[in-house]
């Protein structure tokens, strides 16, 4: 009688635990509202609304002025108007060695947290993918707000 039983409790489990998943049967959360715009400067680009590419010179890591300064003001905007985390893609165009393109990108995508940090993004709503070399060779980061589906 036990087993019997023991029986039909594990073929129920399936069942009740499909009911129970979280997510189940809920709508989708609704979008977020869009983001402002940003004034751009020459080497920064707008792929999408809350999605930006920084582009790097070859074997480049460091930010130049004009570029903080744009980087700046789309922090505050993700700051303010986002909630969730902000992922940072980093690649590098040319390369052959595995830990130094993945070492550079990542340079580069601290480089770009720094000054999203100094706009008034919380360093910890900021996720890097240092990818290193990639086969669409750009040297470049791109930022994606919480509103722009991942890769």
């Amino acid at each position: 009688m036990r087993r019997r039983a023991l029986l039909a409790a594990l073929l129920l489990l399936p069942g009740i635990a499909a009911a129970q998943a979280p997510g189940a049967g809920a709508a989708p959360p609704p979008p977020l509202p869009p983001l402002p715009n940003v004034p751009l400067t020459q080497g920064i680009a707008l792929l999408e609304p809350g999605a930006w590419r920084v582009e790097f010179p070859q074997g480049g890591e460091v930010l130049e002025a004009p570029h903080r300064i744009v980087l700046g003001r789309i922090g505050a905007v993700l700051s303010t108007g986002t909630e969730g985390r902000v992922t940072l893609i980093a690649e590098v165009g040319q390369g052959t060695d595995l830990s130094t393109t993945r070492r550079l990108s990542l340079a580069r995508a601290r480089a770009v947290r720094a000054a999203l940090v100094a706009g008034g993004l919380p360093e910890t709503r900021v996720d890097i993918r240092a990818m290193g070399h990639t086969a669409a060779h750009r040297d470049s980061v791109d930022v994606l707000a919480p509103t722009v589906a991942k890769p």
